[in-house]
């Protein structure tokens, strides 16, 4: 077995992982960029190593992560989700340098990263695929030849991507261009491919997924389902497990075709097979050789650990259950809450949590790696806490989700929790008869009037400028002396920083009361630096929330003032227009990006693009002047 394994990860994966090492003994250790050092994941692990270079980019920063398992004695890395978890090259590169990387080989990794290639083994395989080329497009005269051989709509879809990302549906001939060029670009910037295929898009589909897990001998099982048809932008919002309304003979197909799909490529570690569902036919969608962001809910009707069992099969280990042994129990549904606001088109809301309370009930799990005070940084994605909920059944397991929403009480920011409860009071929701676009095309239209009917107020605001603590650590007063000649003071606690491993190191002063002045002089101008910086930071926090919460569409301050600015930090990803263009007061001129969500930044005014203040792939902060438009 290891002995220590490294989390490449930061918010609640990394978490989660840390729980499982600890129960098998393991040592871990946490990687954190600058603003993360206070994350919960770092405050658990056993050592703390800082990543060094820019926030949204260090987790990405293979060699580097690479170099800290080498120097920490880390003998494997587990990827979590997202960044480098399903990197082949990373991979690869931990096998070389003699460090478990726990998940599949980088030989399965690879080939799952192509959409192209996947498709072309799940088809040798006999899993059925949507109808579609497996071999990339590159012109639009070609994707209009093949929207006219399969019938619009099409999807135009990275080869690379994923999670919705180089995903372009085409519903007519003349939208062909602007959608390949969209899905090129998306796959270049986020996957560096801009390699594309298209497939027969499927028209209210249900997105079903089968949870495998595989060991290194050859033994592999399913554990059963998930429907994450409830989605917004391709991101999941909420998932259940078993799917509601899912034909027996159909249930036993598809899970068969994952066993079938996890043998064909000689699959180790968790995984997952995504399939979408249309009547009581399946086709598949792409395998996601990682640990999913919605595997708690697999967990709660199994009673598997698949994070646990992930490290165990990592180390040599057979399953430690067979098919046979997995017999689900009950209904779960997870809810994704997220820092966003559902009534201002899920627009993202960085900000610090002013209150983080918890549901606590017998049938409640909460995975979260916030608390009270913590702040939520724009660099990474907006996901606050996963409710997972268990009921021996769906409509059990609707109503304590339902309960559970009300009590999750979270301030500072604004929340998907509202959105979450009128889901689960939406008609089509409870009779199971939710599609992928389903949100979209439907449910947001109703959505205000569902939450003003049930009385589902947008979440309180951070309060500004609130006044800092005039309690010390220990709750005594900053103003409080102490009585002898010469005596300690309250022990400090700081973190030192040494080559970029953190270590602890506690401080205790030791006053000279003869020298009143010198010694309260010591203790008040510390005082004033710690409530310096508190305020400082809440104040900073409570600005960005605020800002956020005018839009991420850029607009100017004043109303056709032409000055466009960005509304938080983010990453310029295109410039539609060059200076001296012609436009008028709504045209898309800027592609932005923030939090992981893509957002138009649109003239305010009709004139003539006088100055072009940024590139296409910079970093810009809040309130940068992007453009200015004039006469």
């Amino acid at each position: 077995m290891f002995k220590k394994v490294l989390i490449a990860n930061r918010g609640e994966i990394a978490v989660r992982v840390i729980q499982a090492c600890r129960e098998l003994g393991l040592e871990t250790v946490a990687i954190f960029s600058e603003p993360d050092k206070d994350g919960k994941h770092v405050q658990m692990a056993t050592e703390k190593w800082r990543l060094e270079g820019q926030p949204a980019k260090v987790y990405l920063d293979g060699p580097q992560i690479l170099d800290i398992a080498k120097r920490s004695g880390a003998d494997a890395i587990h990827p979590g989700y997202g960044f480098l978890a399903e990197n082949a090259d990373f991979a690869r590169q931990c096998a070389d340098a003699g460090v478990k990387f726990i998940g599949p080989s980088p030989d399965v990794i690879h080939r799952m990263g192509s959409k192209i290639e996947s498709r072309r083994v799940m088809d040798k395989a006999g899993v059925p695929v949507v109808p579609g080329t497996t071999d990339p497009v590159k012109t639009v005269a070609e994707v209009i030849e093949l929207g006219k051989k399969y019938g619009y709509p099409i999807a135009i879809k990275a080869s690379a991507g994923g999670g919705g990302r180089g995903l372009r549906v085409v519903r007519k001939e003349e939208d062909v261009e602007q959608a390949l060029a969209g899905a090129q670009r998306e796959g270049a910037s986020y996957f560096g491919s801009d390699e594309v295929y298209v497939e027969k898009y499927l028209d209210q589909p249900r997105h079903i997924e089968v949870q495998i897990i595989a060991d290194e001998h050859g033994n592999i099982v399913h554990l059963f389902e998930r429907d994450c048809s409830s989605q917004r932008r391709h991101q999941k919002l909420l998932e259940e497990a078993p799917a509601a309304k899912l034909d027996k003979d159909l249930r036993g197909r598809l899970t068969a075709a994952a066993v079938k799909a996890a043998a064909a490529l000689g699959y180790s570690s968790a995984g997952t097979v995504e399939c979408m569902v249309s009547g009581n036919e399946f086709y598949f969608l792409e395998v996601n050789t990682r640990i999913q962001v919605e595997h708690p809910i697999s967990e709660m009707i199994t009673g598997i650990d698949i994070v646990k069992e992930q490290l165990l099969v990592a180390a040599g280990n057979k399953l430690s259950f067979t098919q046979a042994d997995i017999i689900p129990r009950g209904h779960a549904i997870e809810c994704r809450i997220n820092a966003e606001d559902p009534f201002k088109n899920f627009m993202p809301s960085p900000g610090t949590l002013n209150r983080f309370e918890l549901p606590h009930h017998p049938w409640v799990r909460v995975d979260t790696a916030c608390y009270p005070g913590y702040t939520i940084l724009p660099f990474y994605d907006s996901l606050l806490a996963k409710l997972v909920v268990w009921g021996k059944n769906r409509e059990e397991a609707i109503a304590r989700t339902k309960v559970a929403l009300k009590h999750f009480i979270i301030e500072g920011v604004s929340t998907t929790i509202p959105w979450h409860i009128a889901m689960l009071e939406d008609a089509a929701f409870k009779s199971g008869d939710v599609f992928t676009t389903y949100v979209e095309q439907d449910f947001m239209k109703r959505f205000a009037a569902i939450a003003a009917e049930l009385n589902l107020a947008p979440a309180a605001k951070p309060a500004a400028g609130a006044p800092s603590s005039t309690k010390n650590g220990n709750g005594t007063s900053d103003n409080g002396l102490a009585q002898n000649a010469i005596e300690r003071a309250d022990t400090r606690s700081f973190e030192v920083d040494v080559n970029q491993k953190v270590f602890k190191v506690a401080v205790t002063e030791m006053i000279d009361l003869s020298n009143p002045t010198r010694g309260t002089g010591s203790n008040s101008g510390s005082r004033a630096v710690a409530s310096g910086s508190h305020s400082k930071t809440g104040s900073g926090s409570g600005a960005s929330k605020e800002r956020a919460a005018k839009s991420l569409t850029a607009t100017a301050n004043a109303s056709g003032s032409g000055k466009l600015q960005s509304t938080m930090h983010g990453l310029v990803k295109e410039i539609m227009v060059k200076e001296g263009a012609a436009v008028k007061t709504g045209e898309k001129v800027m592609i932005f990006e923030a939090m992981k969500m893509e957002s138009d930044i649109v003239a305010d005014r009709d004139g003539v693009v006088k100055e072009i203040k940024v590139k296409s792939g910079q970093t810009v902060d809040a309130h940068s002047l992007l453009m200015v438009i004039g006469d």
